[in-house]
């Protein structure tokens, strides 16, 4: 396997180093979803290419709630495969386990203590989700998400006068947590000194918005779905046919997009363009006049052709344990290489007591 350039190593050339992304996604799920992958997961492959990328399984995320050890572990590695399986490039693109990079955590609460109790209690996503919990089921680790998600982007900061952005993707549920960790990026540097990028909220083209196959309404999401309203990467061909099959569409036949009256057939129509490339212009002039069940059944095909071979990849780089074990040990080297250096220049300007050698 061709061994990656140096993270920090820019040409002394005229090329330019390429910006850095940074990105993570949890293991909660035995599988990515469809949303995932047209809202994220496939712009993560297509970034590799014009951007240093580090991509993170954020195990330390997935703890704030309750999780049982063996599952967690099993997913951790499910998702790191489906990454690869994906088109994630270890050669292009670091890919790594959050704990395996301690500096996560220690950037962290170096972070909380700039941040305010206020502060951090008005983050949408902690107070609709402590409200649906109660006091009692709420964790400080809920509390303190949004600080730990700031220390994962920052800890990957370009060096300030090297003049190169950090781009973060988000969704719409994540832009205040990105200004959160911009805030928090300004704090540090007006108290210690320039040290951070601010990172840039990146909205990749060809990102889909995906719903619920039976509540179109929603969005499509493994805590709020139904089973029948997602599709899973892995799901095995049949199931993942018939769901398509019984998607939710309307009592008409047409196959238009109409996002308030039709939109069912019109998230039928995003997954359709966003799989094969086809406008949905295109796609309306295609099925115009022949109905749901040809449009339905050739869509269905569509996913198949797209999510059979991911699956088949992903299931074989389970069955080589030890080879999938190599890939994120190289990926959390690469990843500690650039963390290790920015905690040096963080411990020396907060004024920590360097160990010597």
């Amino acid at each position: 396997m061709p061994e990656a350039p140096n993270p920090e190593a820019s040409d002394a050339g005229t090329t330019a180093a390429p910006p850095r992304v940074f990105s993570g996604i949890q293991p909660t799920a035995d599988s990515f979803h469809l949303g995932n992958y047209l809202g994220a997961l496939r712009q993560w492959v297509a970034m590799q290419d014009t951007h240093e990328a580090f991509y993170c399984v954020v195990d330390l995320h997935a703890i704030t709630v309750e999780q049982d050890p063996a599952q967690l572990r099993r997913r951790t590695k499910v998702a790191a495969a489906q990454l690869f399986a994906m088109g994630v490039d270890p050669a292009r693109a670091t890919v790594f386990v959050q704990s395996h990079v301690p500096e996560h955590a220690e950037l962290a609460w170096i972070l909380g203590c700039l941040t305010g109790f206020g502060e951090a209690g008005r983050m949408t996503q902690f107070k609709d989700k402590s409200s649906k919990q109660g006091t009692s089921g709420t964790s400080v680790g809920l509390f303190t998400y949004p600080i730990l998600q700031a220390a994962d982007i920052l800890l990957y900061t370009p060096e300030p006068v090297a003049g190169r952005p950090l781009r973060v993707p988000v969704g719409e549920d994540q832009r205040q947590h990105l200004e959160l960790t911009r805030t928090l990026a300004q704090r540090f540097n007006h108290r210690f000194g320039e040290t951070f990028v601010l990172p840039d909220a990146h909205i990749p083209e060809g990102a889909a918005k995906i719903t619920d196959l039976q509540e179109p309404a929603a969005k499509m999401s493994k805590s709020a779905s139904s089973p029948q309203g997602i599709i899973d990467v892995l799901e095995e061909p049949g199931p993942m046919r018939k769901k398509i099959m019984r998607a939710v569409t309307d009592t008409g036949t047409e196959v238009v997009y109409d996002e308030e009256k039709k939109a069912g057939v019109t998230n039928l129509l995003r997954i359709y363009s966003a799989l094969e490339g086809t406008s949905i212009p295109d796609l309306e002039a295609r099925y115009k006049g022949s109905g749901y069940g040809q449009f339905k059944k050739d869509l269905a095909q569509v996913v198949l052709d797209t999510f059979t071979p991911i699956r088949e990849r992903t299931l074989k780089l389970l069955d080589d344990e030890e080879h999938l074990e190599r890939l994120l040990a190289q990926g959390a080297g690469r990843a500690s290489e650039v963390a290790v250096r920015t905690m040096e220049t963080v411990r020396e300007r907060v004024g920590f007591v360097g160990r010597g050698r």
